[in-house]
């Protein structure tokens, strides 16, 4: 039997009718006794609608909604008796529970199945005590609830059953093989009609990806298909994958690709980034990312999920140390506006987002980098370059600044070059600090502050060596 078939269970008098969608919420004890008796119940009626003899082993995980009952839609363990007695395949079910009075049977529903049609006829409601039986004077089963599918397959064709949807892990697996397939036929002579076909399958598992990551109008995400997702994700080279055949995709399917990647970086699996750990032992993914800039198709794109990266403070060290930080100053002035604008952005990102580190990189590469600055932004013959460096003298930058200077302030093995500085330019440190202030009130700036100004104040000039 196909181990991919879904209990699609019809069992009501407006089996046609579409129901109004809610939101899915994971089962938290799948081994409620209520629960286990609703999957059992999924594997009698396919049993009896199919004539097979499938046996339930145990619901394996599961979610529910409220929609006038309760949708359940359950991933449930059974045994076909063909591997054996102790293996198990899962199946899933979707399941709709009302509690009703008993009313009468409606019309008969009908299945094709193997060619052959069947006539089933169904009962819509039975009793709330929770019995199982069946009636045998009746063509139809009393149920001890009222079951429907819900509204997720509203757009289906009618029918008893479906194909069962990919798990996380075979949805990433198979984006995978497609994305291998997709760079190999790049450079192939596969006929135009199959590699067609492979690559539009490639663009729906992407985007279906995307909707586990980000969720849809009608469900938000589900915090275990996510982690099952991230973990496959980074388990082998997909996001290098993701990458390196960015170009070969659709516009739309690459906006798709640059949102999963973006999304991968902040799914924690068991309360960790595992996409540092990944990026860690593979920062050669930034070369690619940084050069990207040097696309116009792409740099949009690369631009976005190289941000995401330099969140994890290892890969925003390796950028800084890197000879790459220097193409910044170019990327900035590029003649494309709205890519010179994502540059600047992304730069500005690099410099603010982990202090320590830019303390660090600053220190050691003063001298170069305030020199490039200055002849290459701020004193540009381009006006949108002028602009974009005129900029970082905003507000909100010169926060973000002093939260990099106090580091050098709190510092205690300060060179005695920036200690010398400091004392010469005292009185106009102080007076500047002393004019900083957020927009909003900020207690802790305030005392950050302070202590910087003891600091300067107290510094005493020293003998260089």
């Amino acid at each position: 039997m196909n181990s991919r078939a879904i209990f699609l269970l019809l069992l009501s008098f407006h089996a046609s009718a579409m129901l109004p969608a809610g939101r899915w919420s994971p089962i938290s004890n799948v081994n409620d006794p209520h629960v286990v008796e609703v999957g059992k119940f999924a594997v009698s009626e396919y049993d009896m609608e199919s004539k097979s003899e499938l046996k339930f082993v145990a619901v394996v995980s599961g979610e529910s909604k409220v929609v006038a009952g309760t949708n359940y839609r359950l991933i449930v363990a059974v045994n076909d008796g063909v591997a054996g007695p102790g293996a198990s395949k899962n199946y899933e079910a979707i399941v709709w529970e009302k509690q009703c009075v008993r009313t009468p049977l409606k019309p008969a529903l009908f299945k094709r199945m193997g060619g052959k049609e069947e006539r089933v006829r169904i009962g819509s409601c039975v009793s709330t005590r929770g019995g199982a039986g069946r009636d045998a004077s009746s063509a139809a089963r009393r149920l001890p609830s009222q079951h429907l599918t819900s509204s997720s397959y509203a757009g289906d064709p009618p029918g008893l059953f479906k194909s069962k949807p990919r798990t996380p892990v075979d949805l990433v697996r198979q984006t995978r093989d497609l994305l291998l397939y997709a760079d190999r036929s790049n450079s192939s002579s596969l006929p135009d009609s199959k590699r067609h076909e492979k690559m539009a399958e490639l663009s729906r598992n992407i985007r279906d990806i995307k909707f586990i990551l980000y969720g849809n109008s009608e469900a938000e995400p589900v915090a275990e298909a996510c982690a099952q997702l991230t973990q496959e994700f980074f388990r082998q080279d997909t996001l290098r994958l993701f990458i390196t055949s960015l170009p070969i995709l659709n516009l739309e399917t690459r906006k798709d690709a640059t949102q999963v990647v973006a999304n991968l970086q902040r799914q924690q699996v068991n309360y960790k980034l595992i996409a540092s750990d990944y990026l860690e032992a593979n920062l050669d993914l930034m070369d690619v990312l940084i050069l990207g800039f040097e696309n116009l198709d792409m740099a949009l794109h690369y631009g976005a999920m190289f941000r995401e990266c330099i969140r994890h403070q290892i890969v925003a060290k390796y950028v800084l140390e890197s000879e790459h930080v220097k193409k910044f100053f170019d990327y900035i002035q590029l003649a494309n506006f709205d890519i010179a604008a994502d540059a600047a952005a992304t730069f500005k990102e690099l410099l603010t987002r982990h202090k320590s580190t830019v303390a660090d990189f600053l220190t050691n590469n003063e001298e170069w980098f305030f020199a490039d600055y200055n002849s290459k932004l701020l004193e540009s013959v381009n006006y949108v370059t002028r602009r974009q460096a005129i900029k970082e003298s905003s507000k909100s930058i010169q926060i973000e600044a002093f939260h990099v200077f106090k580091l050098f302030v709190a510092n205690q093995n300060k060179p005695a070059e920036i200690v010398n500085i400091m004392v010469t330019n005292r009185s106009k440190l102080l007076r500047l600090l002393a004019d900083l202030r957020p927009d909003k009130e900020d207690e802790r700036f305030e005392a950050d502050k302070s202590q910087v100004l003891r600091e300067i104040s107290s510094l005493e000039p020293l003998v260089l060596a």
